[in-house]
């Protein structure tokens, strides 16, 4: 039995059949596909070469499909010009496509597979699931039905199956120091980007907080940084927008609208921000995938708490309170006065499409669920994971995106401004394994269930996991266990995992990274004595990275904007010769970056303190800054140390070069 349509939910029926077994396919609303075919046609991935499976052969069928002259209707093939135009070379699979393409051929493949597929069966939650000796046996569907199985599958974003069998959850985001983390938890210092313009006032009448605060502005501190809550990142609908005439639907005013709810987004303008709030990706026949962007976007920060443990009713008024925000919020940006008239020219170019989600006027049946319930077992995926500080020895498919976590609230700061919280964007490691034992919950609480899409991790590694390819590998592979488990008659967690492992490699199934790093600038063809940032030695959370060009060796070092005052890293190295040396130290630019990076020199006349501005590119070489020139002895050890005390951004090192004069 797999419960949800999703995706992941797809491959797990599809590899069921293939394997012999017979499966059902729940689905408790009117699609297959989930995000992939409710308008999130621009694949995030992170590193394509990680995909295989069930999932890379989805890409495959639709680079086949747009290999045909008749899958283009609205333009030619040579005119589409997607942003993420690797599909374009000679890649045999395609990462961008129209939504009602991506349902078509996952409803081809289950079709193909012989994959019975129970649409609107919704599990009854007045109902309690049927368990005997710690297995799921039947689970009650709305209506009077009852799905009986041996083996159960949950594929829903949310968790709800696993939920109603009595497994551990978490809802919200762990503090860090539940595992160890730095990016988990409140995060007012990592979040930069998509933040609102300075100085947005957030009370109803400007400056008088007696007034109240506008609509979506909570009221009390964000809390600690680091700390835990219950709030949720932000959702939205990932629109399918077209500027072919025949094919649009104009942006109406819903009805119902209410001006006030768009008061900081026109504040936000009179503020000084000029850019249209949107992230456009172009899909074919000239149509979009449009997600949130900048301050104030199509994220409706802070009204989807309720959602992951919501009953249906509860549901379906978040659904529909996050529809009245999106159209109303285009509505405004197409029309409103106060909206700078070259965004509302652009973004009046476009609207939805007639063909695609035609029984929802062209909006999505598909909330974007960025993560509901997350299992806890034994075995959670932490932050740790990702970068590489430890590695699951169990591997049942790779994530590679960045640790992504979007805004959860929007609050008023210490100024008396309109402030986001809970952006995280933290990249630059190589793809990593999921193990297998964070998809299986505790065999006490349920012997037969895999759990693929809401799996046992942390909110920060769950954002760099959360990616519909990495969930139809994630449920390839739990139906392979489920399998084999039948097959050996033992429970899931007790799966004979090399049998489980050769069976995914045979199945084209990508359980380890062999790929190298990518390698930068050889510190041996640099003058002088070169200290990489790999040699230096560190205190605090450290991540490597080699996202911004130009770095020496196989990336760079970064503080992750986290742990302020807690971060060293110490390089040193010991003279040669005795003699003047100049001390130069390479860093990566970025906009993200701390105007403020602390270097303390330690050398013979004591210890000289400076700031850099890491957003400036380097004069020398665009790679090195000089801090000036100092006298050592042979024998001497010319030491460098790295802060980030109160730094205002990411703090980076990448080498420090010493050269004699």
């Amino acid at each position: 039995m797999v419960y949800g349509g999703t995706a992941g939910g797809a491959a797990a029926a599809v590899q069921t059949r293939r394997m012999g077994k017979t499966v059902l396919l729940i689905e408790p609303g009117a699609h297959i596909g989930g995000l992939t075919s409710g308008g999130l046609g621009a694949t995030d991935i992170g590193n394509k070469a990680a995909i295989g499976g069930i999932s890379r052969e989805f890409y495959r069928r639709v680079r086949v499909y747009y290999s045909r002259p008749e899958s283009w209707t609205r333009e030619q093939p040579a005119d589409y010009r997607s942003g993420r135009a690797s599909e374009q070379s000679q890649e045999d699979t395609m990462w961008t496509f129209e939504p009602s393409v991506a349902e078509r051929i996952l409803r081809e493949m289950l079709v193909e597979a012989q994959v019975p597929v129970l649409f609107q069966q919704r599990l009854d939650l007045r109902q309690p699931i049927e368990k005997r000796d710690g297995q799921i046996v039947a689970i009650p569907l709305e209506g009077g039905r009852v799905a009986r199985g041996r083996r159960f599958i949950d594929a829903t974003y949310e968790g709800d199956l696993m939920a109603r069998a009595g497994v551990s959850f978490h809802v919200g985001r762990e503090a860090n120091s539940v595992y160890d983390e730095t990016l988990n938890g409140v995060q007012v210092g990592n979040a930069i980007k998509h933040q609102m313009h300075p100085g947005v006032d957030p009370y109803v009448k400007p400056g008088d907080p007696s007034s109240g605060l506008l609509p979506g502005v909570v009221a009390g501190p964000p809390g600690p940084d680091g700390s835990g809550d219950r709030r949720v990142q932000a959702y939205n609908f990932r629109m399918c927008v077209t500027d072919v005439e025949a094919n649009r639907i104009p942006f109406e005013k819903p009805a119902g609208y209410d001006e006030q709810r768009y008061e900081l987004l026109l504040r936000n303008f009179e503020a000084g921000e000029t850019r249209t709030p949107w992230s456009l990706f172009l899909m074919p026949n000239r149509k979009t995938d449009v997600n949130n962007n900048f301050g104030f976007s199509t994220d409706n920060l802070g009204k989807n708490y309720d959602w992951p443990e919501g009953d249906y009713a509860t549901r379906e008024r978040i659904f529909q309170e996050h529809l009245q925000y999106q159209r109303g919020l285009m509505w405004t940006l197409a029309n409103h006065p106060r909206v700078p008239a070259k965004i509302r020219q652009e973004i009046s170019r476009w609207g939805n499409c007639r063909d695609e989600f035609p029984e929802h006027g062209g909006w999505s049946h598909q909330i974007y669920v960025r993560e509901g319930r997350r299992m806890v077992c034994d075995h959670v995926m932490t932050q740790h994971h990702c970068q590489g500080r430890q590695i699951a020895d169990d591997p049942v498919g790779l994530a590679a995106y960045t640790m992504d976590s979007h805004n959860t609230q929007r609050y008023v700061d210490a100024n008396g401004h309109a402030r986001n919280e809970g952006d995280v964007q933290v990249g630059g490691f190589p793809p990593y394994p999921v193990g297998y034992r964070s998809l299986a919950p505790r065999e006490r609480e349920c012997a037969n269930l895999l759990v693929p899409v809401a799996l046992a991790a942390s909110h920060i590694a769950y954002g760099s996991i959360r990616m519909e390819p990495v969930f139809m590998v994630l449920g390839q592979s739990a139906a392979t266990a489920a399998c084999q488990s039948l097959d050996a008659n033992v429970s899931v967690q007790r799966v004979d995992y090399p049998k489980l492992a050769a069976k995914l490699a045979a199945d084209g199934q990508v359980l380890q990274w062999t790929k190298p790093a990518p390698t930068g600038l050889d510190p041996k063809q640099l003058a002088g004595i070169v200290i990489d940032d790999a040699e230096a030695r560190a205190e605090g959370n450290w991540s490597v990275s080699s996202s911004v060009p130009g770095y020496i060796g196989h990336g760079y070092s970064h503080d992750a904007n986290a742990q302020k005052g807690k971060c060293r890293l110490r390089f040193s190295a010991k003279i040669p010769a005795a003699g003047e040396y100049e001390l130069r130290f390479a860093y990566t630019p970025n906009p993200n970056r701390a105007t403020n990076a602390v270097v303390i020199v330690h050398h013979r006349g004591g210890e000289s303190r400076t700031t850099m501005n890491q957003r400036k590119t380097p004069p020398i070489d665009k790679r090195f800054i000089s801090l000036g020139k100092f006298h050592w002895e042979a024998g001497e050890h010319a030491v460098l140390t790295l802060s980030n005390d109160d730094t205002d951004g990411h703090v980076v090192a990448d080498a420090v070069q010493l050269i004699r004069q």
